[in-house]
């Protein structure tokens, strides 16, 4: 990413944590919101951090990193931090007084960071478990035979000695994940698990058909017995639960096609089943139609989408029976696959705002999340949530505004007391600014950006040196897809800013960027697209009265662009010798018209934006945040935007080419039918 160079730089407000000095330093670490105050507390009390101390120390921060999204994980900036390495030279120090459980995790976490074998701390954590290898009990043994596969030794001489463990230990082994954690141990493992396979309960044999999905297992006599023992257990089981489970791991197998006693079984216990179980069965069904030979599908597709149906109704049921918020949560956090996607969003949203009232600090963050997911707008749904959030700010922890931001932002939506509503989220973060994950940050600004407000606080805190440098450094360390997502959030919440808070005197930065960007982009368009091109060029009157993917100032694209004279006449692109799109390098004050500034006096830019359905809301024709920003960007820059849903362009009333051309000309002229 380029670096800014060129801002000038604000005061850095430092957060400082400053807990009681009669507090013991483990609870103070407990306390802790994120890692630059666990750093704080390491590099105040790095002389008299105890084995404990430093073990809570790790726990916490492999903790904040569990507790982040994929998009929000900052493992290598921690690693990387001069605290972190304080705090491992510190637990060099202190290994021989650690316990067995705490010595293992602490390696485990290590390896979590990135941290290299060869580190010291990672050398004498390894010695030091070879010499307690003896004593270890199963769970700590099982652990630390993992770090050893992730350092490479899995066919070390200290592997075979865990082996031998673990053989003269087998028969004790009660709890199968600690079997399947001990991973290549695992052809022995597999064996002895092939042998007692009858004495397994469902949910292992769920747990041991994963391990083997995953870990490309090749044994067929061990899938044969598996499918045996499954089905013969679905046959037989008479809990909902169970059977679900039992269903969901035969669905796993290389072959996951139900006999028709089984579909039997499954559809006499669907009445029982919850919505969890609905879910699991309904993944089970997709997988065996889609996983059926093509010539047998006609034989077997009607079972199986009168199975689909069955369990869409009575999914049905089970939603307009519920009479609990919590206890309806239980079943929808745990939801497999698409299905309630596909078949049953209408009627959960419903009975979500049948139970809205019940939306309270302990489960609106998840009911958020779960409104961000869906893409479904439901005002009385988020109406509560802004309330609850008004209400009871002070037990919302700071990390979770962005979460409850996000349906907003996403679905375009003004909840009543808005500038209320944002200006307390704003101020439940203002005293954390310092201390949060930038990445965080940039999202979080970036949120607030589509719905058209910018705390001069958070926007300031961003676009700093400091920040930035601290934000340039962190993406060295992230996976590509990831690195280009937080840039090109960064991108346009700088051009947000420019565009709608000119006071700020943010500088646009991004050129280089874009540029990039716009050199990979093709510039091609798609049949449809070109389909309406050259309906344009012949309402518009030549193809050179009209462009195709049009680059605009701040790099938004246009889908089409035509230019009318003060007479609404389409004027040619020939007559325009400038390059139209570069942006000249100095701060464009909000009362310039930058598209419209080298154009002949009255004449007008217009950008025709075809709206498929990703831009609206699922449920409704209603623009969602990114889309309606960019319209509302195009017209501050001077673009009149004529908007082409793609539910009137392919309409009935649309349907033969003259209707499309009568809709355009309407559209772009104000006109009806033409005399031609």
């Amino acid at each position: 990413m380029q670096r800014l160079r060129t801002i000038v730089p604000c005061f850095w407000r430092v957060f400082q944590l400053r807990p009681s000095s009669c507090e013991m330093l483990t609870s103070q670490m407990n306390k802790c919101t994120d890692e630059e105050q666990i750093f704080d507390l390491i590099e105040r009390n790095k002389a008299t951090l105890s084995e404990k101390q430093v073990g809570c120390a790790f726990n916490i921060l492999w903790e904040f990193q569990k507790q982040k999204t994929s998009v929000l994980k900052s493992v290598a900036y921690v690693k990387d931090h001069s605290q972190f390495l304080t705090l491992r030279n510190v637990t060099t120090d202190k290994v021989e007084l650690m316990t067995d459980d705490s010595l293992v995790n602490v390696l485990y976490i290590m390896q979590q960071f990135g941290v290299e074998p060869h580190d010291p701390l990672i050398e004498a954590l390894v010695m030091e478990a070879c010499r307690r290898l003896e004593r270890f009990d199963i769970t700590v043994l099982s652990k630390f035979s993992s770090c050893l596969t992730d350092q490479h030794l899995n066919f070390s001489p200290l592997m075979g000695k865990i082996a031998d463990i673990v053989n003269r230990n087998l028969e004790t082994i009660q709890d199968l994940s600690d079997l399947i954690m001990i991973h290549l141990l695992f052809f022995r493992i597999a064996s002895v698990v092939h042998k007692n396979l009858d004495t397994y309960k469902p949910q292992e044999l769920l747990k041991i058909t994963r391990a083997l999905i995953f870990l490309h297992f090749q044994s067929k006599d061990i899938f044969v017995k598996l499918r045996e023992l499954l089905l013969s257990g679905l046959k037989t089981s008479v809990v909902p639960r169970e059977m679900a489970l039992l269903a969901y791991a035969l669905s796993k197998l290389p072959w996951p096609h139900l006999d028709d006693a089984g579909t039997a079984r499954v559809q006499a216990v669907l009445p029982q089943c919850d919505l969890s179980d609905l879910s699991s069965i309904a993944t089970c069904v997709s997988r065996w139609i889609q996983c059926e030979p093509r010539t047998h599908l006609s034989s077997v597709t009607g079972t199986q989408l009168s199975l689909l149906h069955q369990l869409a109704h009575h999914g049905r049921q089970r939603l307009r029976a519920s009479s609990s918020l919590d206890q309806l949560w239980e079943e929808l956090k745990s939801l497999k696959g698409d299905w309630l996607a596909e078949s049953l969003l209408e009627d959960t949203m419903a009975t979500l705002q049948q139970l809205a009232g019940e939306i309270n600090v302990t489960n609106v963050v998840s009911i958020a999340s779960f409104i961000s997911r869906t893409r479904y707008l439901s005002t009385a749904l988020l109406d509560r949530i802004a309330a609850v959030v008004l209400q009871q700010i002070e037990k919302i922890h700071p990390l979770s505004i962005l979460a409850i931001i996000l349906p907003f932002s996403i679905l375009n939506y003004d909840p009543p007391q808005r500038d209320e509503f944002l200006g307390t989220c704003i101020q439940r973060l203002n005293s954390y600014l310092s201390t949060f994950d930038p990445l965080m940050l940039v999202f979080l600004a970036f949120s607030l950006a589509t719905l058209e407000h910018f705390p001069e606080e958070l926007i300031k805190a961003i676009f700093n040196i400091k920040f930035l440098s601290k934000l340039d450094y962190q993406l060295e360390f992230l996976p590509s897809s990831l690195n280009l997502r937080v840039q090109l959030r960064l991108m346009e919440l700088n051009r947000a800013v420019c565009l709608e808070c000119p006071e700020f005197q943010i500088p646009w930065f991004h050129d280089r960027f874009c540029q990039q960007l716009h050199n990979k982009d093709s510039g091609s368009i798609n049949g449809a697209q070109h389909q309406m091109y050259n309906m344009l060029a012949e309402v518009l009157g030549g193809i050179n009265c009209v462009k195709a993917s049009v680059p605009t100032p701040y790099y938004y694209t246009l889908h089409f662009e035509c230019i009318l004279d003060k007479r609404k006449k389409p004027l040619p692109y020939e007559s325009q010798n400038t390059i139209w799109w570069k942006v000249p390098d100095v701060h464009w004050k909000s009362n310039i018209q930058i598209a419209g500034s080298r154009l002949p006096p009255g004449a007008e830019r217009i950008a025709l934006e075809f709206l498929d359905s990703r831009v609206f809301c699922r449920n409704i024709h209603h623009l969602k945040g990114i889309s309606a920003m960019k319209i509302r960007h195009l017209e501050i820059l001077g673009y009149h935007v004529i908007q082409i849903p793609h539910f009137e362009w392919n309409s009935m009333a649309l349907s033969t080419k003259d209707a499309q051309m009568d809709y355009l000309r309407e559209r772009i002229f104000g006109e009806g039918k033409s005399s031609s």
